[in-house]
């Protein structure tokens, strides 16, 4: 398992929304192994999204710089 920061398992919640928004346009009964491509994709897209959205919010609001 991946040790997470307290700010990676904030993002990682934050993305379960938009990615519950994708799920209730499947449908939520759905197996993933009926899932099409396009879906599985979406579903990918929206969670790595949601979680570089909510990692760049924390860095906004973060005042150390980035060394490099």
């Amino acid at each position: 398992m991946i040790d997470l920061t307290e700010q990676e398992r904030a993002a990682l919640a934050a993305a379960m929304k938009p990615v519950a928004e994708i799920m209730a346009e499947i449908g939520w009964q759905t197996r993933l192994c009926d899932l099409t491509e396009h879906q599985v994709l979406t579903l990918i897209e929206t969670a790595v999204g949601g979680f570089q959205d909510a990692m760049h919010a924390t860095a906004k609001n973060d005042p150390v710089e980035v060394p490099f």
